[in-house]
């Protein structure tokens, strides 16, 4: 994969991680008031950053061969394509008396921070396709 599939590729992931903590945080907003809801947040880039340090260490570190498919692999690469965003539920935190943990003033925070990151994405896709298109031109 070349330095620009995996770029626009990773942009991508991204753009859709970002679209889906919108949605989870706009939910975390709407329900800001009722009674023992919990605050539900995305994780993404954590486990992307772990698939790119197993890509790493299996690069750089120590190779085994394997003589039979059921031995144990060492440093097997986790690939970043297998990434998916993850719902993960706050259950262990209460943040009022009827038992929600959703501070809506946060939560508003996140949004808009949210949709500046979401921002940002769309530019950067832009200026990879840019790029190309200069390099088609010549």
């Amino acid at each position: 994969m070349n330095t620009f599939t995996r770029s626009v590729d990773l942009l991508q992931r991204a753009m859709d991680a970002t679209s889906l903590r919108y949605q989870v945080t706009a939910n975390n907003l709407a329900n800001s008031e009722v009674p023992n809801f919990k605050r539900t947040t995305v994780n993404f880039e954590s486990e992307l950053k772990r698939a790119f340090d197993s890509e790493e260490k299996a690069r750089n570190g120590f190779q085994l061969t394997r003589t039979d498919s059921r031995h144990i692999p060492l440093h097997e690469p986790y690939d970043y394509r297998d990434v998916e965003p993850r719902r993960v539920l706050d259950y262990t935190t209460t943040a009022k008396a009827n038992g929600n943990n959703v501070d809506a003033e946060t939560e508003a925070n996140n949004i808009l921070q949210i949709q500046m990151q979401y921002r940002l994405l769309t530019q950067l896709t832009n200026f990879e396709f840019s790029q190309l298109n200069i390099v088609m031109k010549k």
